[in-house]
């Protein structure tokens, strides 16, 4: 049983490194060539957790060697366009003006049933006002729609707008101050017992969440009481 948890343990916590180095993706962006890879990596981690017969090193070299060949292949695709096109593939269109390319949706397997899904999700339920839908190679559609029927921005209607979007930052998360972005804010902590104190809060740990964004607005949540 001791022997089945570390190992266990140890392949967990290289997997972890490993799939962090292939960098941030969920499942659904994954290139086809990473989602092979996460495939073929889980099926060998499998065994050696499985079968004791096996000694441990003989299952982390196969895992170790993959994701090396990843990186390598990540490497290549970063330095040549031509080799990245042959590993992750190219866009493609399927609906141009309107109309849908057959021949393209059919080279990749990508059926009506989807490409409606995929407007559906988007806000399109008329394909007409479709000028332009992308089928990306992380498998999703970006969908270009034409100008009469895309959302109204202040730009459309020619209104002057200040530009007052701004970036939050986290300065307590549950309890727990976040020294380095209340330094890297311009803050310090005087400054955030000051507004501790404006909310008559005596201890971050009353804090859900804390924000403060470029203007200095500050976002301060206290925690729910315990019923």
């Amino acid at each position: 049983m001791t022997t089945a948890f570390f190992r266990t343990v140890i392949l967990y916590f290289i997997l972890m490194v490993g799939l962090r180095l292939m960098g941030k993706r969920q499942i659904g962006e994954l290139e086809p060539s990473e989602l092979v890879l996460t495939l073929i990596i889980s099926d060998l981690a499998a065994v050696p957790m499985q079968d004791f017969g096996i000694p441990l090193v003989n299952g982390l070299f196969p895992i170790i060697t993959l994701l090396c060949l990843s990186m390598l292949l990540s490497f290549f695709s970063l330095k040549s366009i031509r080799f990245r096109g042959l590993v992750c593939g190219h866009p493609t269109v399927i609906v141009r003006e309107g109309k849908v390319l057959q021949q393209n949706m059919a080279r990749n397997r990508f059926t009506v049933d989807e490409l409606f899904e995929q407007l559906r999700c988007q806000g399109y339920s008329d394909l007409s006002a479709v000028k332009y839908a992308i089928l990306e190679t992380s498998g999703q559609v970006s969908i270009l729609a034409y100008t009469k029927d895309s959302p109204v921005t202040p730009q459309t209607l020619n209104y002057d707008v200040q530009d007052d979007v701004t970036l939050p930052v986290l300065l307590i998360n549950d309890g727990h101050v976040l020294s380095h972005n209340l330094e890297g804010s311009g803050y310090d902590q005087n400054w955030l017992d000051k507004q501790l104190k404006s909310r008559r809060l005596t201890s971050p740990r009353q804090v859900f969440l804390m924000t403060v964004d470029e203007a200095g607005a500050v976002v301060c949540v206290a925690k729910e009481e315990a019923a």
